[in-house]
């Protein structure tokens, strides 16, 4: 099994913004001695290892951890995306061995930043390189990020975290459309992941469901990817936990082939990783 979202971080780097101590559960170092046991448990046997701080000191470190972890399949890293050496970085990070992709934290900044033509032209310039691109954003940012891909044909992309609604409430009409908006445009995936801390530390199945349903008839088997999120999720669940609700809800609605692909075909397809 592809765990095909989670994050490493040493608190004492300084780089983590979004990182502060009312965030007591996630306020230390996590690295893959307290990951390896456990992947082990829920039967995971490789991950990808995605950035949470917005320079390119956190991509280098998290390439180095990937060096020496066997279980790490590969990084998807930051960059200034507004740079004007972007194409220059791009091409540096590309040939680094375990970088395979490229994610800025676009929900950290307002939805406006992604009509800015700087942007526009670095996001064609990962399309024309085909390097996986993860999308991070909230609701609010889908309408542009729509209309950025319709600009953008080609681009190899991915939606985290099902763009993070408010799971404490009903399906809200608006993220639903910006679903199903951002799943006609072909070859864009979908991470069914992060839900339980958008669901409260009261979270339930049936809380989750309506929108993991949603997201799968957009979408469907073959452009839907298991990710954790860990250790972000455990301010809600464990590890096990969350593993246990992506088969709960999704096994459902899908038999084992299309299960065997969201839980691990379908992301190392997406990333460009091989087999073993």
């Amino acid at each position: 099994m592809l765990d095909a979202h989670q994050h490493f971080w040493a608190v004492a780097r300084g780089d983590y913004g979004w990182m502060t101590p009312d965030l007591k559960p996630l306020f230390r170092d996590f690295g893959p001695d307290d990951l390896r046991p456990l992947m082990q448990a829920a039967g995971v046997t490789r991950t990808v290892l995605v950035q949470a701080a917005e320079t390119e000191e956190e991509t280098d470190y998290l390439l180095g951890i990937a060096a020496r972890t066997d279980f790490v399949a590969g990084v998807v890293g930051w960059l200034d995306m507004l740079a004007p050496d972007f194409s220059r970085r791009l091409e540096h990070y590309a040939a680094q061995p375990k970088w395979i992709g490229l994610r800025p934290m676009l929900q950290e900044h307002d939805p406006a930043q992604i009509a800015d033509p700087r942007f526009r032209a670095s996001l064609a310039e990962v399309a024309r390189r085909d390097i996986p691109f993860d999308i991070l954003t909230f609701p609010r940012h889908l309408p542009a990020m729509v209309e950025a891909l319709h600009a953008t044909p080609g681009l190899r992309a991915i939606l985290d975290h099902i763009s993070k609604p408010d799971m404490t409430k009903p399906v809200d009409a608006d993220w639903a459309s910006g679903i199903a908006s951002l799943a006609a445009i072909p070859g864009l995936h979908c991470k069914i992941s992060g839900m339980v801390t958008e669901a409260g530390t009261d979270w339930s199945i049936d809380r989750i469901r309506p929108f993991v349903e949603h997201v799968a008839k957009q979408f469907g088997p073959s452009r839907l990817v298991f990710g954790s999120d860990w250790p972000v999720c455990t301010l809600s669940a464990t590890y096990a936990e969350v593993v246990a609700l992506a088969h709960s809800v999704l096994n459902d609605l899908f038999g084992a082939e299309d299960m065997t692909g969201i839980m691990q075909t379908n992301g190392l397809r997406f990333y460009g990783l091989q087999m073993r």
